[in-house]
């Protein structure tokens, strides 16, 4: 059993000057099907003493041509533009986002996190859970690695990723992971899609062995472990820190 207590801003979570100050985007958003995304905007901001304009809220989160169109008659991704911008209807100074980028497309997910870059650019906080490590690493100044319940570690993405010593080695081949995970230096194998992934201490010998099992062998990138990798070899070998 784990106890403890928490503030905000020096005072109790659910004080009501906490509220007005922070802002959530959750999963579940229980909001009328009816009303249109405008609509929903202003009603959220009436919650507030200093909201930011309507305007302002969907342009950050791309919902300008959405503004008259209902909620239930939004995609899924539609949807969680909404909530994003209701999230920032208050002009809060601590924001939660959960799976802020689950269902968006490519464009509306680097727009998004564009806004939140400025966001914490301009001073505010904003907490981040996600299970997408390229997204924790492109946004986060500091990361808190949870597995099963507990952390296991914790700072910035780059004294995270030094926790994994080696290189992720990527190609196409019909060299398995069971194959290579015998070979000197390897950490972990993987197949994802057509490709071949190696993390690896050896990546230079590595490479070698590859190429004289297979002169076929294409599509070859050797780049930096990150995330990820960190996070797999942390929660492989049961390494516990951060406390």
């Amino acid at each position: 059993m784990q106890e403890g207590a928490a503030s905000v801003f020096g005072l109790e979570p659910g004080a009501a000057e906490v509220r007005v100050r922070r802002g959530a985007m959750l999963q579940i958003s229980g909001i009328s099907a009816n009303l249109t995304v405008r609509e929903h905007l202003e009603l959220f901001r009436a919650y507030y003493p200093a909201p930011l304009p309507t305007a302002r809220l969907l342009s950050m989160a791309g919902l300008e041509d959405l503004a008259r169109r209902r909620y239930g008659k939004l995609s899924g991704g539609q949807k969680q533009r909404v909530m994003f911008a209701l999230a920032l209807a208050g002009d809060p100074e601590l924001l939660f986002l959960d799976e802020p980028t689950t269902g968006l497309d490519v464009d509306a997910r680097h727009r998004l996190w564009s806004e939140i870059r400025a966001l914490r650019e301009s001073g505010r906080t904003t907490v981040l859970t996600t299970h997408n490590l390229d997204e924790a690493d492109a946004l986060a100044d500091r990361v808190v690695v949870i597995h099963k319940g507990r952390r296991i570690a914790e700072g910035t993405p780059a004294e995270i990723k030094s926790r994994t010593a080696g290189r992720l080695v990527r190609c196409v081949t019909p060299i398995g992971p069971d194959e290579v995970a015998s070979m000197s230096g390897v950490v972990e194998a993987r197949s994802r899609g057509q490709h071949l992934e190696v993390l690896t201490t050896q990546p230079e010998a590595l490479v070698r062995e590859l190429l004289g099992r297979d002169v076929g062998l294409a599509d070859l990138t050797v780049v930096s472990a990150g995330l990820e990798e960190a996070f797999l070899a942390l929660t492989r070998d049961g390494k516990e820190g951060g406390r």
